[in-house]
């Protein structure tokens, strides 16, 4: 009996798990299909707005139907709908939801090499608004819905599907519609959204970043009133004099520097992965040493890393004065401000207001519609420990946790309690100052990078949703 069970043993160890599992994939034909379904929903033209997202569901409601995967739609406008796909497992844990958004932003035709919305293939890549954000997302969530139906993948979780429109801007027809409206048609214990990515540097994978929080979007409008008057006769009240001043004090304000679980392990491990003269600097940031002069360095050469370190004031907008001889009695100028996700915003505004401290400026929040703040997601859960695993398999990377400046519709579900990681295929870092990245003129996606990224999410969605007995190897 003991020799039996030790040859079993050693069966299980040494013959390869695929032999066990739905690994008899042929993935060469599930690409060509990832393909087919991708190319489709870039050449809907979802621009954002007017959004018109709904020839996209009308596609993923008919590729789930005709493979037996149940799904509804949604909508505030019927223009504008949301689809919610959901593939039952044994209840045994809290679901897990997958999110991309249907809707892109808008483009500027004349300066595309090709059409926006043609999917046009050319050497190894897939060009098109939409190819990195986030339609990527959208195909993959699809095509690992198909693949957990066909493969009859065992689940002891729910694994919904939320295709949403609204994402670039209009959140009320989308995420917003949903979380107050049919919540729960997509409540769950974890959701993979957009947000992160594996970075790619020379052809090389570098670090793979998991988006678990964001700084929250808001506006802020300096309004500058005085007496009007004749452009002939200069005053010390004129009012774009006032606002100018104002503007080049909050923008010169250095906003306190303040790290979370997130940012801190950022900085940690970006000092493992980056090289010998910027390491360093990392370095300091996690090791609380030279901060001035390192903060200094983060804004003169790397913005963005400057603002993951605070709540950012970025001066975007001045209106004002309409005749050249006419001292205009009021103007006003809107600071986009990114706060960090728990910045008390009442006592920033009087902070600012002190900093300004002129009489004759008002500072006040603008009516933008922002996302709600919340608490970052935990780095010790479950589904975080997947993904490190996951992406070790597949891009053999470091996984480092970061916090978005921009935004994100995981904001909504962080509210609610729900753990959210922004994920995304490998893109190169050299596409971004070439024009290639996400919301530019040339937005692409390499087709090696898509396909990696589907098998990956379907790694991953074993490894947190599938039953304890299902090999994910």
């Amino acid at each position: 009996m003991k020799n039996i069970k030790y040859i079993l043993t050693f069966i299980l160890v040494i013959v390869p798990l695929d032999l066990f599992s739905q690994n008899n994939i042929d993935w060469k034909k599930i690409e060509e299909e990832t393909m087919t379904h991708f190319q489709a929903i870039l050449r809907f033209d979802t621009s954002d707005p007017p959004g018109n997202e709904l020839p996209v569901v009308e596609y993923l409601k008919s590729v789930l139907d005709k493979e037996g995967i149940e799904s509804k739609i949604f909508a505030l406008d019927p223009n504008r709908p949301n689809l919610v796909a959901r593939i039952k497992g044994s209840g045994k844990k809290q679901p897990l939801l997958m999110m991309g958004h249907t809707d892109v932003v808008n483009v500027d035709t004349a300066k595309w090499t090709f059409p926006p919305f043609s999917a046009t293939r050319s050497n190894g890549y897939v060009y098109g608004r939409g190819t990195v954000d986030d339609k990527d997302n959208v195909v993959s969530c699809l095509m690992n819905m198909i693949l957990l139906k066909r493969m009859k993948v065992e689940l002891d979780r729910d694994v919904i599907f939320l295709a949403e429109s609204g994402e670039e801007g209009n959140v009320k027809y989308g995420i917003k519609y949903m979380v107050e409206n049919h919540w729960d048609e997509i409540n769950a214990e974890f959701c993979l959204a957009e947000g992160g990515g594996v970075t790619r540097e020379g052809g090389k994978n570098r670090y793979a970043g998991i988006q678990t929080t964001e700084k929250i979007p808001y506006g802020i409008n300096l309004i500058s009133r005085g007496p009007a008057g004749h452009g002939s006769r200069p005053l010390k009240t004129n009012a774009i004099l006032h606002l100018a001043r104002a503007v080049d004090k909050a923008s010169s304000w250095r906003t306190p520097m303040r790290l979370n679980e997130t940012t801190k392990m950022f900085f940690e491990k970006m000092a493992l992965v980056s090289d010998k003269k910027i390491a360093p600097l990392f370095k300091n940031i996690s090791d609380g040493k030279n901060l001035e002069s390192t903060q200094d360095y983060f804004a003169e050469n790397i913005p963005g890393y400057y603002s993951v370190l605070r709540t950012s004031i970025s001066p975007n907008i001045i209106k004002g004065g309409y005749r050249i001889n006419v001292i205009p009695s009021e103007v006003v100028a809107t600071l986009d401000v990114r706060a960090l996700p728990d910045e008390n915003m009442t006592q920033f505004l009087e902070t600012l207001r002190g900093i300004i401290n002129d009489p004759q400026i008002e500072v006040k929040l603008s009516d933008r519609d922002t996302r709600p703040g919340a608490t970052p997601s935990r780095l010790n859960s479950e589904a975080f420990s997947a993904i490190e695993q996951s992406i070790e398999k597949f891009y053999n990377v470091l996984t480092i946790p970061t916090m978005s400046t921009g935004a994100t519709d995981m904001a909504y579900l962080r509210q609610k309690g729900v753990q959210c990681y922004g994920i995304g295929p490998a893109l190169d870092e050299e596409d971004g100052p070439k024009g290639f990245s996400a919301h530019s003129d040339q937005e692409r996606i390499l087709e090696e990078s898509l396909h990696t990224f589907v098998k990956f999410q379907f790694d991953l969605l074993k490894r947190i949703a599938g039953k304890k007995n299902v090999p994910v190897q």
